[in-house]
């Protein structure tokens, strides 16, 4: 791929080559509200490519014009990009084009295939092709089979490039992942794949490695002999709102931590790649991953708790618990609310604990990760209450990095207080904000794979909490604590702290 500058302007890179982009799944909720916008927002900072096509693909039939206009209101009204100019969407939208097709039916591929070549020819965008599966995970084997069949995995010429989206969740246990990348990398090459977790596309989790390997002052510190433990919070106001069917099937262990919160936590603990590229860092996340001790029985029990929200209330609203949610048995046992102890048995890490904590109808949406560092020897000031340092990375809602210490308070007494220096991306680098997942196509679209999960991580990530599921679904008559909605989870997750001698450290 040839290597160009990035434009004047630009917040997300370089302008991608010139290519078409398939969108499977056009007709959805998740195309319209993040993908389309997002596609949107990289044309508008020249990112997206110098000549593009977005090709919708769903079952719902519709003429182009008529998906133009489908996806032109939803954007205006529910896009997570901002506000949307008519008169560029209306530049943007004429980019856009539309075929319905069965995604199991191979004259519907063989018919995509031909408007391919008529808008490649027409546009003359050289060949190259992204997939991107925006449907249901049950159809993702027959899209990835027939786009195989129908000759469409392979780039046309020398010249050109074929890669390929598939969103999350990647299988619903170990041997559906395994089976899943057995049939995609029967179809195309593992470097044509980019698995997409959007949290990987915020500033912060990027900052993340920054902050470490660009700046002496962190790397030293980043160890066990400095650091006490490590939280990572990511926490939800919402409940399952209209998703409890699926909810049901997934539970907060599959659909957060198996995939974001251990993205995370390899991302925190992971040992200085050899070079900023995606194989580099991701052999690296990967050796994290098969570092954390593995999950028996005993710790279990001891180091992972799991809850459901109850009825509650949140800034003076009344909710209803997790039971009372349209689509949700009576009497689930699904967790909405996981938290638990990770131990990683490698030099750096070992005997520091990581605790990790997910939910739904907490007190705070929040994503943070927070290192606690060792305390100081008082051995002057032993008769003073001092805090320990804290480094938090915020990563959502409000992008940013904060470091907590120790200072003298004013007066003649020696009395010493906690004080915070904050760090705000929006203050420090100015208004702009940049969507995590056009940070992520712009990524793809340049074959950058670095933010991406690979096949052997995602098997990892499964082998980990598999044992959970197992223990979870052979205890069938253990009690699943209840948390009222609006507070910080079950007091279970609580008692799991204290038995170090911590606390959870709540945004």
């Amino acid at each position: 791929m040839a290597e160009e500058e990035k434009r004047p302007g630009s917040i997300y890179g370089a302008t991608a080559e010139s290519c078409v982009v398939i969108l499977f799944g056009a007709s959805g909720d998740l195309a319209k509200r993040k993908v389309i916008p997002a596609m949107y927002d990289l044309a508008q900072h020249d990112s997206l490519g110098e000549r593009y096509a977005i090709v919708g693909f769903a079952r719902t039939p519709m003429s182009d014009e008529k998906f133009r206009g489908t996806v032109g209101e939803a954007a205006k009204t529910i896009s997570e990009v901002g506000p949307i100019d008519p008169a560029k969407w209306d530049e943007f939208a004429s980019n856009l084009y539309y075929t319905a097709g069965e995604y199991g039916d191979q004259n519907s591929y063989a018919q995509l295939a031909k408007r391919l070549t008529e808008i490649d020819g027409e546009r003359k965008l050289g060949g190259n092709r992204l997939f991107y599966l925006s449907t249901p995970p049950g159809v993702y084997p027959d899209i990835v089979e027939q786009l195989g069949r129908a000759g469409l995995a392979r780039p046309s010429n020398p010249n050109s490039w074929v890669r390929i989206i598939i969103e999350k969740p990647f299988g619903r246990d170990l041997a559906s992942a395994k089976e899943l990348n057995q049939i995609v990398l029967n179809v195309f090459e593992e470097k044509q794949v980019y698995r997409i977790d959007h949290y990987l596309g915020k500033d912060t989790v990027q900052n993340l490695l920054v902050l470490r390997f660009g700046n002496g002052i962190f790397e030293p510190l980043w160890n066990r002999n400095y650091v006490d433990h490590v939280q990572i919070t990511a926490s939800e106001t919402l409940g399952v709102e209209r998703r409890g069917g699926f909810y049901e099937t997934a539970g907060a262990l599959r659909d957060m931590i198996q995939s974001h919160v251990l993205q995370l936590t390899s991302l925190v603990a992971v040992e200085p790649p050899a070079s900023f590229d995606a194989t580099a860092v991701c052999n690296e996340k990967l050796k994290i991953l098969q570092s954390i001790r593995p999950y028996n029985l005993e710790m279990v029990a001891q180091s992972v708790v799991r809850g459901q929200y109850s009825p509650g209330v949140l800034n003076g609203t009344k909710l209803p618990g997790y039971r009372e949610e349209p689509g949700v048995n009576a009497n689930s046992r699904t967790e909405t609310f996981v938290s638990m102890r990770v131990l990683i048995d490698n030099w750096r890490w070992a005997g520091v604990p990581f605790y990790l904590r997910t939910g739904k109808r907490l007190a705070k949406r929040s994503t943070e990760i927070m290192i606690q560092f060792r305390c100081a020897p008082h051995i002057v000031f032993r008769e003073r209450q001092i805090e320990p340092n804290r480094l938090v990375l915020n990563i959502q809602p409000d992008e940013g990095i904060s470091v907590s210490f120790g200072a003298k308070r004013p007066g003649t007494e020696m009395r010493i207080g906690n004080v915070t220096m904050n760090f705000s991306y929006r203050e420090g680098f100015g208004g702009t904000s940049r969507s995590a997942y056009a940070t992520l196509l712009n990524d793809c679209l340049r074959g950058d794979a670095t933010l991406f999960d690979r096949g052997d991580s995602v098997e990892a990530a499964w082998s980990l909490v598999e044992p959970i599921l197992d223990v979870w679904s052979a205890a069938k008559t253990a009690t699943v604590p209840f948390y009222p909605a609006g507070t910080w989870g079950p007091k279970e997750s609580d008692q799991m702290l204290e038995r170090d001698g911590r606390q959870w450290y709540n945004p």
